[in-house]
């Protein structure tokens, strides 16, 4: 059973930083490509970075160059850092990855959110 396991969010004011981990557990080889997703109130769901199986980083405009999607040498782990925060970065913020589970076998999986809120 594979879990994608969320952390890193909490309260900061306006132009502090946070990074968030996103786990790959269970039975797994590691995470090929992931997104991270945020949802502010009674708004939809939007993806704020990407990184692909082979490197490549895609970020929304309105985090570009303020967030840094990365991973980490195991494979099991992907991070968004995320600096010079703002009151509309606030959201919950959703992991989700094609996880390798075996040769060839990838599968989509969704994080459980955490919560960023950023005050003014």
């Amino acid at each position: 059973q594979v879990q994608l396991v969320e952390s890193g969010g909490g309260l900061v004011r306006t132009g502090g930083s946070l990074k968030l981990s996103c786990t790959a557990s269970g039975s797994t080889r590691g995470i090929s490509s992931a997104d991270w997703y945020r949802q502010a109130p009674g708004k939809q769901r939007e993806l704020a970075a990407r990184m692909t199986a082979g490197g490549t980083t895609v970020y929304a405009d309105s985090v570009k160059g303020r967030f840094t999607i990365s991973r980490d040498n195991t494979g099991y782990t992907m991070y968004l850092q995320m600096n010079s925060l703002k009151p509309e970065d606030t959201g919950v913020y959703y992991c989700n990855a094609d996880v390798i589970e075996a040769v060839a076998v990838v599968r989509n999986y969704w994080g459980q959110g955490t919560q960023v809120t950023v005050s003014s």
